[in-house]
């Protein structure tokens, strides 16, 4: 069922920032009027991991990095036997971030009046379902300073391999612009001046040089076009990504990339893995916990699979016979060590062999595709570059040649 981020007024006045299940976003609204709230803001969360943790927050709002060392250091001081309202108080006086300061502030406040931690956290979107069941579950048991811990070393590893794709992603993105905007003003600034001592001249012009007077011509005249036309095409696919037919395309079109597919496969098996397995090892039950497990996916064709996985559970089967269904996202050693997991009744403890297998694959990916980038954006750019010095120079020599024979 999905979640609604909302804001309102109950009947004191006080605002209530927090969360609601609802089949869809009017039923949300009619069941918080029910409860006598007058509601100022209410939407959808955000996609992936995001709509657990908050990822995409600009600033000044708290990022993933707050809360992974929100965890660890809340983890420590309440492994070390402080009180909890105590733990709370120090982390506020020390955050750095005016909007978490807030957060921890009205946190405090609310446990020291009575509310439990796993409640005041709910009140607001950035500590997600994920988050939010797990100290639930720490609660129950008893071992809250552990979950935190576990907690904690779970976002540092979501900050490491977002990371490692984001370096892999960004640097041939660098290069690429950076070789583009050396061929623009190539196109757009040298080749003008060369076409017009050329057509002065009054020599035949190779086809190479002709076809880059022509595209010189081109982009000279209709920049602002292309221009346009590409905001209007990213607009477009930005529309398209938001309906649940677009995303399913797109995702899927992600995961079929060369090369990129499959960093992008990897990293969805990797983050599945350590999500499911830390919350199992937490206590939260299988079906709750694929639930969970499914709004971080990131991938709409994981998230389908994952629904369907749930289901699969509610009625008995086994979690590995799903995956067997999906070879060309879940490989046969996943689904099989899945099984192994289910059989010896240590399913945490193999997803999380699992995720550190793929973590590494991620890594190895992103060595194998850096080391491959650089020379192919440097002979990339040295044919473009090549190209237009070949077409500018080549019909010079033809005239020098042409008047040496005279």
């Amino acid at each position: 069922m999905p979640i609604y981020h909302y804001r309102a007024r109950d009947r004191q006045g006080r605002t209530i920032a927090a969360t609601i299940e609802a089949p869809d976003l009017r039923s949300a609204a009619r069941a918080l009027r029910d409860k006598g709230y007058f509601v100022t803001e209410i939407k959808e969360p955000g996609r992936g991991l995001q709509a657990e943790v908050n990822l995409g927050f600009l600033e000044p709002g708290p990022g993933l990095k707050d809360l992974a060392v929100f965890s660890r250091q809340l983890a420590t001081m309440m492994g070390a036997g402080l009180p909890i309202v105590q733990a709370l108080a120090i982390l506020e006086k020390q955050a750095d971030n005016k909007k978490f300061k807030a957060m921890l502030k009205d946190i405090r406040t609310d446990v020291e009046g009575g509310t439990a931690f796993s409640d005041a956290l709910a009140k607001f979107p950035v500590f997600g379902r994920l988050y939010v069941n797990l100290v639930r579950a720490g609660e129950a048991s008893g071992t809250l300073d552990v979950i935190l811990d576990r907690l904690a070393m779970f976002l540092e590893k979501e900050l490491e391999l977002r990371g490692k794709i984001r370096s892999a992603m960004v640097y041939p993105v660098i290069v690429f612009v950076f070789a583009m905007l050396v061929t623009y003003f190539l196109l757009t600034t040298i080749v003008p001046q060369f076409a017009q001592i050329l057509t002065d001249l009054g020599s035949e012009l190779p086809l190479l040089t002709r076809f880059l007077i022509a595209v010189s011509g081109f982009l000279r005249s209709s920049t602002l076009w292309l221009l346009a036309a590409a905001a209007v095409l990213y607009g477009a696919y930005r529309v398209f990504y938001r309906t649940e037919r677009g995303r399913r395309v797109i995702d899927r079109i992600k995961l079929r990339m060369p090369v990129f597919g499959v960093l992008n496969k990897k990293s969805s098996l990797a983050r599945f893995s350590r999500t499911l397995g830390l919350l199992l090892s937490s206590g939260v039950n299988i079906v709750e916990a694929t639930d969970i497990t499914k709004g971080t996916a990131g991938n709409a064709v994981v998230e389908d699979i994952l629904e369907e996985t749930k289901t699969t559970i509610q009625v008995g089967e086994p979690l590995h016979s799903t995956l067997l269904r999906y070879p060309e996202i879940f490989p046969p050693m996943v689904a099989s060590m899945v099984a192994i997991g289910e059989e010896t009744g240590a399913l945490d403890a193999m997803l999380q062999k699992i995720a550190d297998f793929y973590e590494r694959e991620v890594d190895e990916t992103v060595e194998g595709l850096t080391a491959a980038i650089e020379p192919i954006m440097i002979i990339f750019l040295g044919v473009i570059v090549g190209m237009i010095v070949a077409g500018m120079f080549l019909p010079l020599f033809q005239i020098i040649n042409t008047l040496s024979a005279q």
